[in-house]
């Protein structure tokens, strides 16, 4: 963005600090005007015949661009959450079984997903409905803060879950 001498046009259309338009004026009275309300002359739109200068406060500008930009971040952020994953297994304690719940619960109160998942080893795999049980088991241990996405499923060695956090009707 062009501001005061870095301008190279002939006329420039200005608009005041205001808003007001100010019509068309060769830049030196242009600068003279800025100059004299204490603002900068600031090269808005370089396409448009004859290109447009606003007067305003540069610093000002670029600090609430800078604003506005990093709000739209956090906005973005907000807005990709993330998919924490808690790996389970069949043989799994109930205290480790607990403590994985009560930190789901945190995870899901924030607004991010929970993949949970169980690999089995060896003979486990033979009797995949243990593994479903202690899915289910972590699903319904969570169902006041969370909804099923996808169900218990086996994929190859793995058993996958897709939780997400409750919808507030």
């Amino acid at each position: 963005m062009f501001i005061n001498e870095q301008i190279r046009a002939k006329e420039v259309m200005v608009i005041g600090p205001n808003g007001e338009q100010l019509g068309v004026k060769p830049l030196r009275d242009a600068l003279t005007l800025a100059e004299y309300s204490g603002f900068d002359l600031v090269l808005i739109n370089p396409n448009a015949k004859p290109q447009v200068c606003k007067i305003m406060d540069y610093n000002k500008y670029r600090y609430e661009m800078k604003k506005k930009q990093k709000e739209n971040m956090k906005k973005q952020r907000e807005k990709n959450l993330e998919t924490k994953e808690y790996q389970l297994s069949v043989t799994i304690d109930v205290h480790d079984f607990d403590t994985r719940v009560r930190h789901a619960k945190a995870y899901l109160e924030k607004g991010h997903k929970i993949k949970s998942s169980i690999r089995f080893k060896g003979r486990e795999l033979a009797h995949p409905e243990l593994g479903r049980d202690v899915l289910l088991r972590f699903a319904e241990a969570l169902k006041e803060v969370s909804d099923m996405e996808s169900a218990p499923k086996l994929d190859g060695r793995n058993m996958i879950m897709m939780l997400s956090p409750k919808k507030d009707k």
